[in-house]
């Protein structure tokens, strides 16, 4: 009985070591999206100010100054 007990207390501990790695590495993912979003909005911006034709309608677009 206390060889059983012995096993399930390993067991777990071993569960609980896990799940704790899990969390860590879901923190740490959760932080890398955060910034990965931070740069695609800044890189999105940066492409509206560089080509504002490209993401825009055509109905939306300016006529050129010759007409």
């Amino acid at each position: 009985m206390e060889e059983r007990l012995n096993e399930l207390e390993i067991r777990y501990m071993q569960q609980e070591e896990t799940i704790q790695e899990l969390n860590e590495i879901i923190c740490r993912q959760e932080l890398l999206l955060e910034q990965l979003r931070r740069d695609f909005a800044t890189l999105k911006e940066q492409f509206m100010v560089m080509s504002p034709s490209v993401s825009r309608d055509s109905d939306q677009e300016e006529p050129p100054p010759h007409y």
